[in-house]
């Protein structure tokens, strides 16, 4: 009897319907689906739960995770990646320069000076702010000065920044009201530039920008939530799903934390904050918000200037003004800070562009963690490596300090379209032998150091797309290219995916969760018109982010997608 009931149970359990697996919240397929990671294998369909990957594979085995309640999410032919994060942006800029003056594109000093006269009569604030011109590619051949600006409404203060943030020209108005005059020295760490008789002519770089910092509006919260909420708005539709947000006053780190406490941000944050904010993050030690999307947990230095401004530091003299080598902006304030990042286990970013600079960081970094050729015997590399500390730029290197990147652990923060804004005047800057070190992510991955790719918006525009073109083609956007630009340098495509996918995801700690579409990571999605591993180089430049996902929901999806 008993082996009748047990026969009976058997063929209950064949006969019985096969339980369903639990439906997913969302599926995708209908376009190439590139998952990154170490395979980099493309798949046909994927699904997703709770805001996680629950299954990849054929379109018939992910049909069956189909539910009345599931999204469907046709590409109609456009691909899908793995969540694509800027490395290296500001946000707070970002939002800025949809708010302010945009001096993007000015093609010259009669252009400049038709636009902020066209602001000025538009806009009345006390002070006008502007940013984003850039004089390397202008017919005048030079930076403008006080004399283009002060016959424009005269007698009002006018601070316009250039693109890289690292000089800036004020109106004589505002060198008046700031105090600036013949007898101001030189701060350390910046250099006024002045006329031939000895008087600043309104171009200053760097720390001496400072000198005027007391004439821009206070900030407050209420400015600072208008630029980070703008910047909320455009990021996640230029492609991205998460940013390494640097150089961040505490200010916004607090706005963001309340934001995220309010609802789920539509960009994961990775905050580096400024020195002045250090003392506020090693009192309250690494932070995350409740749902995780926004990340405090490193500290923002700077060891130079910029090369497009000459501030960057060389070992030799810049080829085309060799009466200087650049600026070192590193104190022994910022190596104490260093020190406290060590012992509480936070992670250090420092900017670091001309060739001296970089081997100062490097230098420091080994000394300070006990790693590479300063390090005392004994010493572990891996636990070196653990920091995860960054140099961000890393734009001009010694061939010999190439190696050192991935002998200390240190990552190289790097901004693709650098290079291709870069090539009209970096030659010139910089001489025939110290480009063979410059911009050279090949050898740096080559050598097996971590490359992080990012934008440094609002220095560039900030565009994905346009930071993957210029990883593989290191061509401006015309296609044009200077001599010999070493275009060995040059990524693979799957190097260049690496880049925005899988390096950002590491140099912020979140590997396990993020930058690869693997089962039981978290569900971010950069879906873009054209397929980046397949298209020409020029066709790249022509698409643009149709759909976003963070955490498995839309952050954003293009119009009449």
């Amino acid at each position: 009897m008993r082996q009748i009931f047990i026969l009976l149970a058997v063929i209950f359990v064949v006969l019985s319907p096969v339980r369903a697996a639990t439906p997913a919240d969302s599926v995708i397929w209908g376009g190439p689906i590139y998952s990154g990671g170490e395979s980099g294998r493309p798949v046909a369909a994927l699904a997703i739960r709770d805001g996680r990957f629950v299954a990849m594979g054929s379109r018939s085995k992910i049909k069956r995770l189909v539910g009345p309640q599931t999204r469907i999410v046709e590409l109609r032919g456009s691909a899908a990646f793995p969540g694509f994060t800027d490395g290296h942006a500001h946000l707070h800029g970002i939002g800025a320069r949809e708010l302010e003056l945009n001096l993007e594109g000015t093609a010259s000093v009669v252009d400049l000076r038709a636009r902020v006269s066209a602001w000025a009569t538009q806009h009345q604030d006390p002070v006008l702010i502007g940013r984003g011109w850039i004089e390397t590619h202008w017919p005048e051949g030079r930076m403008p000065d006080a004399t283009d600006l002060d016959p424009i409404a005269p007698g009002r203060p006018m601070l316009l920044v250039r693109a890289d943030g690292h000089a800036l020209v004020a109106n004589s108005a505002a060198l008046r009201q700031a105090g600036i005059t013949a007898a101001t020295a030189d701060p350390p760490g910046g250099r006024l530039i002045r006329t031939e008789e000895g008087s600043p002519n309104g171009i200053l770089i760097d720390r001496a920008m400072d000198l005027v910092a007391g004439l821009l509006p206070a900030q407050t919260p209420q400015r600072a939530s208008l630029a980070l909420d703008k910047a909320l708005e455009v990021y996640p539709a230029l492609g991205w799903t998460g940013v390494h947000n640097m150089s961040v006053d505490w200010l916004d780190v607090t706005l963001l934390e309340a934001r995220a406490a309010q609802s789920p941000l539509p960009l994961r944050i990775y905050n580096a904050v400024t020195p002045q904010a250090s003392t506020n993050l090693f009192a309250s030690g690494k932070r995350f918000s409740l749902d995780g999307r926004v990340v405090t947990r490193g500290v923002k230095l700077y060891a130079d200037g910029a090369l497009g401004s000459r501030g960057a530091a060389l070992f030799a003299p810049y080829s085309d003004s060799p009466e200087t080598s650049g600026l070192i902006l590193l104190t022994e304030q910022d190596r104490a800070i260093m020190r406290q990042a060590k012992e509480q286990g936070l992670q250090i970013a420092v900017h670091a562009i001309g060739d001296r600079a970089n081997a100062l960081v490097l230098t420091a970094f080994e000394e300070l963690l006990g790693c590479g050729p300063t390090a005392a015997l004994g010493t572990n590399p891996s636990a070196c490596r653990a920091h995860r500390w960054r140099i961000e730029h890393a734009q001009i290197l010694r061939p010999a300090d190439i190696s050192r990147f991935a002998a200390d652990g240190v990552i190289a923060s790097m901004q693709p379209s650098h290079a291709i804004s870069d090539l009209y005047f970096a030659p010139s800057r910089l001489g025939e032998g110290r480009i063979d070190g410059a911009y050279a992510w090949k050898s740096l991955v080559q050598s097996g150091a971590i490359v992080v790719g990012g934008s440094d918006a609002p220095v560039e525009r900030g565009a994905a797309l346009i930071e993957f073109y210029a990883a593989i083609a290191r061509t401006d956007l015309k296609g044009a290219s200077g001599p010999d630009w070493r275009p060995g340098e040059r990524l693979s495509r799957r190097e260049a995916l690496n880049l925005f996918t899988l390096a950002p995801a590491y140099a912020s700690f979140q590997e396990d969760d993020l930058g690869s579409i693997a089962i039981g990571k978290r569900a971010d999605v950069s879906v873009f018109s054209v397929d980046l591993m397949r298209a020409k180089p020029a066709e790249i430049l022509q698409g643009h982010a149709v759909l976003t996902m963070v955490g498995g929901k839309v952050a954003y999806r293009a119009k009449g997608w």
